[in-house]
């Protein structure tokens, strides 16, 4: 593609956003303040009961990287709970329940149905996003969610994490680069938006590798894309085998692969995350990961300084 001239994503409020973020995206199409409230739905995983394996992902905390989820069991009550706090910071936004914790639409049917019409339920509550694997997503399952996009605002996530089998194996993701294919594929065809995850720093990993992995996602049909750094935590398996490693010794380091990410992820896809901060209670490494505001506006400010942008090499074949 190699474009010329900046692209600006949103240049509102004095701004000059060179990525497309969802917060801009969401803005633009309900006109209005979006807020994404995370939810644990009470689900489990088959990497975890043994269906598939068991432990869980090696980089997994033991709440299903859910630490900063609502869940008292009463999904409509946790909604409303963190709607009231926000009350008001934010007086006229509305809201869309992410059910993030483990795999969420690992259950039986009628219990995801039951759970996700009572997060729709809130009068507040606009959308849904659901984050799940590739391997949990059956047929009928994926009739109820075409039916549920049919209706309301939604997406659905998908953890690839890494392409590379080797990589895969080590972290016991029991899924494969395949698995998350042909899910992309029927999540296309049935028209249901797709985000998906990308680990950057898995032990093991090259910086071509992540970038690989990269590439691969921005070429399968994504509405999203979530980069973040590998962060190493208490309660992971991980944390037990590999209690010395770090994955981005260095704060420019990482910054500087996630700009060249950046270049090449075409400019319609939209960017949910390019960090990912866990909490300083059980957070082993980077020591810097913490510093989530640093981090963004460090990533601004260095794709000003480069006069660089999203989608600046993307390469024209991708598919849209």
């Amino acid at each position: 593609m190699n474009m010329q001239k900046p692209l600006f994503f949103d240049t509102s409020d004095g701004q000059s956003l060179r990525i497309n973020t969802i917060s801009t995206y969401l803005k633009d199409h309900f006109g209005c303040k979006i807020v994404k409230l995370s939810i644990d739905g009470g689900f489990t995983c088959p990497n975890r009961d043994g269906t598939r394996g068991t432990g869980g992902c090696a980089f997994c905390s033991a709440s299903g990287s859910g630490e900063t989820a609502a869940g008292s069991g009463d999904i409509y009550h946790d909604l409303d709970n963190q709607i009231e706090l926000l009350r008001d910071k934010w007086p006229h936004a509305k809201y869309i329940a992410y059910f993030q914790s483990h795999t969420n639409t690992y259950a039986p049917l009628e219990e995801l149905r039951a759970k996700f019409e009572s997060a729709l339920r809130h009068p507040d509550v606009v959308g849904i996003a659901i984050a799940t694997r590739p391997d949990c997503l059956p047929d009928q399952v994926l009739d109820y969610l075409e039916e549920l996009n049919s209706r309301t605002f939604m997406w659905v996530e998908l953890g690839l994490q890494t392409i590379h089998a080797g990589t895969q194996k080590a972290m016991n993701l029991c899924y494969s680069t395949e698995d998350y294919d042909n899910a992309a594929r029927k999540l296309a065809k049935r028209g249901i938006p797709l985000v998906t995850h990308l680990i950057l720093g898995l032990p093991g990993e090259s910086e071509e590798d992540m970038l690989a992995s990269v590439a691969h996602i921005c070429h399968s049909p994504v509405f999203g894309l979530k980069l973040h750094m590998f962060n190493l935590v208490k309660g992971s398996p991980l944390a037990l085998t590999c209690s010395n490693y770090v994955s981005f010794e260095k704060m420019e380091d990482y910054i500087d692969l996630v700009i060249r990410a950046i270049e090449i992820i075409p400019p319609h896809i939209t960017l949910h995350r390019i960090s990912g901060d866990a909490p300083r209670s059980i957070l082993i490494s980077p020591e810097w990961s913490y510093m989530k505001r640093t981090i963004l506006n460090t990533i601004h400010k260095t794709l000003k300084d480069r006069n660089t942008w999203q989608g600046r090499l993307a390469p024209e074949d991708i598919q849209i």
